[in-house]
């Protein structure tokens, strides 16, 4: 056998004896679920990651939202869009 190979199995089987049979299966578990939401992560689009929100949703979101209700957005911050939605909304 290779040395390698020998000190792989060496690691295993230290592994094994310090955390057990119950162990094993919840680390290897807790490690997948790490690399699936680094991969998720991984692959969201640019033009969302750094995307400002609020509430919850996105601005582009908000500038719907606004375009629904026919409130103009243009020269306004977020907050005075946002504002305007409230105010509309609530028929005020």
């Amino acid at each position: 056998m290779d040395p390698l190979q020998l000190a792989i199995i060496g690691i295993v089987v230290v592994v094994f004896v310090v955390l057990g049979p119950k162990k094993i299966p919840e680390l290897a578990r807790a490690l997948g679920m790490a690399r699936k939401e680094f991969n998720e992560g991984m692959k969201a689009p640019p033009s969302t990651a750094g995307s400002p929100t609020m509430m919850g949703g996105s601005m582009d979101e908000l500038m719907a939202a606004a375009h629904k209700l026919g409130i103009t957005t243009e020269g306004k911050t977020k907050e005075q869009i946002s504002d305007e939605i409230i105010r509309k909304t609530a028929g005020t």
